[in-house]
């Protein structure tokens, strides 16, 4: 248990520093550290996640960063999206939804080396309901089926689609990020069973770990480190496939993110952050320990 904590409040600290990325990591930690079944590690995460996300979100509620009326359409269709994923996940070994979040950590680790570019919200739009249903439904469907995949596609989407200015995108993205959590995880606790000690441990873990973080954050690259923390979950994916798939497929794994990697070079992709950029800016004003539960909870 001792050596989970550990490497939970090492998630913790990444994120802290980052602010932003990393929780992606609980699932194989949970998987691999703690001894979990794939479908026990992705329910566990779920509800780390969510607690801490809702935690997150009451302060950012306080501060006036949560638009209500898009948050509850997203999050409506999210959590139903996450309901269904849920259930879905028992008709799949443990095995396949190991190899389907590795593809998302795949996914992750080059939205974070990318960044999000200059995203730039229209105010003036109409909300587009119709686009913002068919986003939650697929964002919450896939965090149901594999516990992840849902801060790095939520925020863009409430800048592009909900016409919401960065601060107020991440604080949102919380409401919806805790409420999809929950209901994936009511959708896995039809089929699977969770430890509560070992939960309560990685969530004090990580949210421990992460005060540390951001307390740190200001002395570092909020860049640098963004790009080493994205290169160590791409490892960690192909660890998983590795382990899952055997050694061949998962140098071919690598290999071809690496490409995709090395053509965004080439093409000149953006590398700019705003959300780093914001959330680093707020550490100066914000008490480093509410960053930090941030940190955690805009990712997954």
């Amino acid at each position: 248990m001792l050596i989970v904590a550990l490497l939970a409040s090492l998630i913790g600290l990444s994120l802290g520093l980052l602010g932003g990325g990393g929780s992606i990591l609980a699932v194989p930690v949970l998987a691999y550290g703690a001894d979990l079944t794939a479908k026990e590690a992705i329910a566990t995460s779920l509800v780390v996640v969510g607690i801490t996300s809702l935690f997150a979100l009451i302060s950012h509620a306080r501060r006036g960063n949560v638009e209500w009326r898009t948050g509850a359409i997203f999050s409506a269709t999210a959590m139903a999206g996450a309901y269904l994923g849920g259930l879905a996940a028992g008709w799949f070994s443990g095995t396949t939804l190991l190899l389907l979040f590795a593809a998302m950590m795949v996914v992750t680790s080059l939205a974070m080396f990318r960044g999000r570019g200059d995203l730039q919200p229209d105010s003036d739009m109409p909300l587009p309901v119709l686009l913002v249903v068919a986003e939650g439904l697929a964002v919450g469907a896939v965090t149901g089926l594999v516990g992840a995949g849902g801060g790095f596609l939520v925020v863009p989407a409430l800048v592009l689609l909900g016409g919401m200015e960065m601060h107020k995108a991440v604080g949102t993205s919380l409401m919806v990020i805790a409420l999809k959590s929950f209901a994936a995880f009511a959708g896995h606790a039809a089929h699977v069973s969770i430890d509560i000690e070992i939960t309560l441990w990685v969530t004090v873990a990580a949210v421990a770990g992460s005060v540390v973080g951001a307390a740190s954050a200001k002395h570092v690259s909020a860049e640098a480190l963004r790009k080493v923390f994205a290169g160590f979950v791409l490892v960690m994916a192909g660890y998983v496939v590795g382990r899952e798939a055997g050694p061949v497929i998962a140098g071919g794994v690598l290999t071809a993110a690496v490409g995709v990697l090395s053509w965004w070079r080439w093409r000149g992709a953006p590398s700019a952050d705003p959300v780093t950029s914001s959330t680093m800016s707020r550490n100066a004003k914000t008490p480093p320990g509410l960053v930090a539960t941030e940190a955690l909870a805009e990712t997954h």
